[in-house]
């Protein structure tokens, strides 16, 4: 009988030093870089504008990650870095062609690995058919992902113009 009753005397024991067992400590924050990754992707899209009046396409491309998409009206979806230089090339021959683009808002997650950018451009290119320099304005989102290395790449990228084209002055 003694011995039953030390056993449940130790089950005891047991479940109330289990219940003073303090709880793990919470794993620290991370630190709040939001206001940080807002102004790198600022930075890149200002880069981004730089590169395209190089009119270079490799350059260019460096804002994208190697499994990137662009969505562009009227064609399917480029992906990929080999296609995406490969459908800047004849864009960036153009003569006529230009673009600039600025964002109106860009936030970045909580988590601080993807962020945006929206915005609107404007662009020229010469009208394969009419020859004429056109003028194109519209808005675009950009979906930015954080590098191994802390820094931004655009890794799906789309954008719409507000209407038809018209031609240049």
């Amino acid at each position: 009988m003694q011995a039953r009753h030390l056993s449940l005397a130790a089950v005891g024991l047991a479940v109330i030093l289990t219940g003073c067992t303090p709880a793990p400590a919470p794993a620290p924050a991370a630190p709040d870089t939001h206001d940080a990754d807002v102004k790198a992707i600022k930075d890149v899209e200002a880069t981004w504008v730089q590169n395209f009046a190089t009119k270079d396409a490799d350059k260019i491309a460096t804002a994208y990650t190697d499994d990137a998409s662009v969505l562009i009206t009227d064609m399917p979806v480029i992906n990929g870095m080999a296609a995406i230089k490969e459908s800047l090339k004849p864009m960036v021959a153009d003569k006529g062609f230009t673009i600039t683009f600025s964002s109106d808002r860009v936030d970045v997650a909580k988590s601080g690995d993807l962020g945006y950018s929206q915005g609107s451009y404007a662009m020229t290119s010469t009208d394969p058919k009419t020859k004429k320099v056109m003028s194109e304005k519209g808005k675009y989102v950009t979906v930015f992902k954080k590098q191994a290395d802390g820094g931004w790449k655009a890794v799906s990228d789309i954008f719409n113009a507000d209407g038809p084209a018209t031609v240049a002055k």
